[in-house]
């Protein structure tokens, strides 16, 4: 018998946390370089270049590559001959205790994501637990533990279906993602489970992501099995797709894809996927007894030194003296360097900010969105000598629902978020001749150099879903609809498409 002490699964889930918060898995950072050597779209090379320097710096300083610093899940599969120093605590009051000490830890702190009630008030739990523990007995005198950190921009665009027992699933992915937008932060990695039932399908897909990349080993030796198969067979027409870093259309939608499978019924099919973003964070590490897990930092020579440059056509904006006539000048696809004041809001804000002016309230004193920006973020607490944590762009989707009344009532000019907007934000955003840019999903810390000044002005109480007011210098964004209604998720990817399929003919 292997005596494992609960002090160890915490400290080890504890640093595991921080270890993954900011670096990435090596064999995803390969990945991307590879990608970005390949990337024939400059809108989607650029958006990769943005990610890389990102993640080194982040490896560099410590902090985390994206101010979404997930959901904890974690699989543990505790050995059949393990026994407890204590027992006083469950396995997931031991990860969840390790969650809390990761996620409140003051020379890193994380982003506290997590909302409990979620059917009701959703109020934040403070500290990110509790996490999705999935536990297995199995054979052997060891604890091992796969522990993943998943952004929400992902993890909401997971898909399930049950198919016939003849349905092609590659043919079904090939449907399935262009529906899924960009708000996944591509490129990453698709995890697809097969099997079972439906919660089981979904368990397996999330599972199969924490695997390690080797799409290119596979493709070199080729299959050797169905899964092998249907991998390869998905990697190449996801990828033909077009949709591209970013959502901005190129040759790299995906840089893997990994797939399980379990038995099932003879009359089901059951089908998840459920895509990693560019912020891809994972690790796996095995407790024999000798104490908490030892997490090697990888060596910073590992990163590709990779630049980005603005070019040429670059254009300078001033946000404190930039006018309505002036945005109607900006064309789509333009690289844009803001300089000045913008204002923040998500979801929490955008709500309230509705019920105010339903009832007539006005907007919060200190807040006026007349001629003004507005960054979809929700930043990580700041340390030390920083401004703001880490404050890369959230899904501009889910804003959509806010985007008429926003530019209808209070005067706002643009927005500034990640991946695509919906046809009836686009038409509105066309309708107002207001503009939306594009910041890079997944460049978080880089993100929040450009962020000079920061500070709350109304609803402290949503803590990181407050109103923020932000001093901006040279932040990059991409014009991604014009004020004419030109959408770049939509030209980028078609023009792709069309150029993949000309390549491969």
């Amino acid at each position: 018998m292997t005596t494992i002490k609960q002090q160890d699964v915490i400290e080890s889930v504890a640093d595991a946390l921080q270890y993954i918060s900011y670096y990435h898995p090596l064999d995803f950072v390969q990945a991307l370089e590879k990608a970005y050597h390949k990337e024939q779209s400059q809108a989607a090379k650029d958006a990769i270049a943005q990610i890389l320097i990102n993640s080194r710096m982040s490896a560099e300083g410590q902090r985390p590559i994206c101010q979404d610093t997930g959901i904890v899940t974690c699989f543990v599969k505790v050995g059949m001959a393990v026994q407890w120093d204590r027992h006083d605590m469950t396995v997931q009051q031991m990860v969840d205790e390790g969650v809390r000490r990761a996620y409140t830890n003051p020379d890193n702190p994380l982003r506290a994501s997590v909302v409990a009630d979620p059917a009701g008030k959703r109020q934040n739990t403070r500290d990110n637990s509790p996490a999705v523990v999935h536990i297995d007995m199995v054979p052997g005198n060891t604890v091992d533990i796969q522990i993943a950190a998943k952004g929400g921009g992902s993890e909401n665009k997971t898909k399930m279906v049950m198919l016939n027992p003849s349905d092609d699933v590659a043919e079904w992915v090939e449907k399935t993602l262009p529906t899924m937008g960009a708000g996944w932060c591509p490129p990453g990695m698709l995890g697809i489970g097969i099997g079972g039932t439906a919660e089981k399908a979904a368990v397996l897909a999330k599972e199969s992501l924490m695997e390690h990349i080797d799409i290119q080993e596979l493709i070199d030796r080729g299959p050797s099995n169905a899964e092998e198969a249907l991998r390869l067979d998905i990697f190449n027409r996801v990828n033909k797709l077009g949709i591209g870093a970013q959502g901005l259309g190129g040759l790299t939608t995906v840089v893997d894809v990994k797939v399980k499978t379990t038995p099932t019924h003879a009359a089901s099919k059951p089908v998840c996927l459920i895509p990693n973003c560019a912020a891809t964070r994972h690790v796996h590490f095995t407790l024999d007894g000798t104490g908490p897990a030892d997490l090697t930092p990888p060596k910073l020579e590992e990163w590709p030194q990779v630049t980005w440059e603005v070019g040429d056509n670059v254009r300078r904006v001033n946000l404190d003296t930039v006018t309505k006539e002036d945005v109607q000048s900006w064309k789509t696809g333009e690289t844009v360097l803001l300089s000045g004041k913008i204002l923040t809001g998500r979801d929490a804000a955008h709500k309230r900010i509705q019920e105010m002016l339903r009832n007539s309230e006005g907007l919060p004193d200190g807040v006026d969105f007349n001629g003004r920006f507005i960054y979809y973020v929700g930043p990580v607490d700041a340390v030390r000598d920083e401004v703001v944590g880490p404050a890369g762009p959230t899904t501009s989707t889910r804003m959509d629902k806010f985007t008429d009344m926003m530019l209808a009532e209070t005067g706002l000019m643009g927005m500034i978020g990640k991946a695509e907007r919906g046809p009836a934000a686009v038409e509105s955003i066309k309708n107002h001749k207001a503009v939306y840019l594009m910041a890079v999903g997944g460049a978080a810390y880089l993100v929040s150099k450009a962020i000079k000044k920061a500070r709350v002005v109304a609803f402290e109480d949503l803590g990181m879903e407050a109103i923020y007011e932000f001093e901006v210098e040279d932040m990059p964004v991409t014009v991604a609809v014009d004020s004419q209604g030109q959408n770049a998720h939509q030209i980028g990817p078609d023009t792709w498409k069309v150029k993949i399929a000309e390549m491969d003919s």
